[in-house]
């Protein structure tokens, strides 16, 4: 489907998508699936924090955009396995920017904050 896009636009989807790419829970389950695939509680011990229902929202939500794949094994106990496609592997680069600019500037950002908060 060819969509005009411009994120800038109140109604475009693009910025849903915008939103779905920029939340933090989606850039690191993205890059927790860099090296293939992973089952839900092996994304819940790799992401702390992360409560069972947002995890379960956001691998929903990067499945329904095409981002992430769910397989089901027939299997007792049941297995679930997630895994990038190759839209949501189109990221990784993106999200591991991401990820090292935050790890890179955390000092600088504090140093901010701190500086920030004296003045008020």
């Amino acid at each position: 489907m060819q969509v005009e896009a411009d994120v800038y636009v109140k109604n475009c989807p693009s910025r849903q998508v915008l939103d779905r790419i920029g939340d933090a829970w989606s850039v690191l389950i993205v890059a927790s699936l860099k090296d293939g695939s992973l089952r839900y509680t092996e994304l819940a011990q790799r992401i702390a924090g992360v409560s069972p229902k947002m995890l379960t929202q956001t691998l929903r939500g990067l499945e329904r955009d095409g981002l992430v794949t769910r397989t089901v094994h027939a299997v007792v106990p049941p297995r679930v396995d997630y895994a990038l496609t190759t839209l949501g592997r189109s990221l990784l680069g993106l999200c591991d920017a991401l990820k090292d600019w935050a790890e890179t500037h955390i000092g600088d950002v504090l140093d901010a904050r701190e500086s920030y908060d004296a003045r008020s």
